[in-house]
């Protein structure tokens, strides 16, 4: 299925490891020009010449931190410079740390809420100018299932992340008679760094160990396994594509069924 991105101008946060590295390489295979950016700029490099000896299609950098509102702005800039426009940005960051409630005092709150909302919403403000020139515009904000179902230990998490849902159902309502469509993607348990950690934290907490916490993740989920950032990237590029284009405003979970709510 050609998802018609050939030439589409993408930018892509977070990206030099994870689930940002795995959209930003099915972008490239498909077509896209993209740029990708993350705090990292050795892991970066590193991820656009693996894309780029893959696809033959070359991938920009930025080496950026999206907390700093100023540079984020200058980097949407530049990699439109780039590109010479912007047809998709894809709005990713790190997540919170993991913790109960009792965890965090509001110091921690601010700093999760400067890197989860504030950090989307500001990416988002800076490309929309962009994106009103494009005739097939996109915004993806990766999230996460929490959004939906809150999750164990990552109560700054379950408390923020619906908020970037609502901002994004927002803009898809506001902007949607000028041709932009925003979406959330959800990634419930995948294959990452991220995930390598929460299951230390909570081998740690049940005195088991790393795999014994993703034998019985893996059994809660209806698929029976984890998923693969390949398996994201997959609907992550197709909501951003053109054959997506009559999907806007959705929070698309990408969890093997882990989300039981029929809404």
């Amino acid at each position: 299925m050609d998802l018609g991105l050939a030439g589409a101008k993408v930018l892509v946060t977070a990206a030099s490891q994870g689930l940002g590295a795995a959209t930003a390489r099915r972008f490239s295979l498909e077509g896209a020009q993209v740029v990708i950016s993350s705090r990292d700029r050795e892991a970066l490099q590193a991820t656009a010449a693996r894309i780029n000896a893959e696809s033959s299609n070359l991938v920009y950098t930025i080496t950026n931190d999206v907390t700093d509102f100023d540079a984020a702005r200058r980097m949407v800039d530049n990699a439109v410079e780039m590109l010479g426009g912007l047809d998709v940005i894809v709005v990713n960051a790190g997540g919170p740390p993991a913790g109960a409630f009792a965890d965090f005092d509001l110091d921690a709150w601010q700093r999760a809420t400067q890197l989860v909302l504030m950090s989307a919403l500001n990416l988002t403000q800076a490309a929309i100018p962009h994106l009103q020139k494009s005739r097939r515009a996109a915004i993806l904000a990766i999230v996460s299932t929490s959004a939906k179902q809150p999750v164990p230990n990552l109560t700054l998490s379950n408390v923020i992340r619906p908020a970037v849902v609502a901002m994004i159902k927002s803009i898809a309502t506001e902007y949607g008679a000028q041709g932009i469509r925003a979406n959330c993607i959800l990634p419930g348990t995948t294959e990452t760094g991220r995930v390598d950690q929460l299951m230390q934290a909570r081998a740690q907490r049940n005195s088991s160990t790393p795999d014994e916490e993703r034998a019985r993740t893996a059994a809660e989920i209806p698929l029976r396994r984890i998923g693969t950032p390949e398996e994201f990237a997959n609907a992550a590029v197709f909501l951003c594509s053109p054959a997506g284009g009559y999907i806007t405003g959705v929070a698309l979970p990408v969890d093997g069924g882990s989300i039981r709510s029929p809404f």
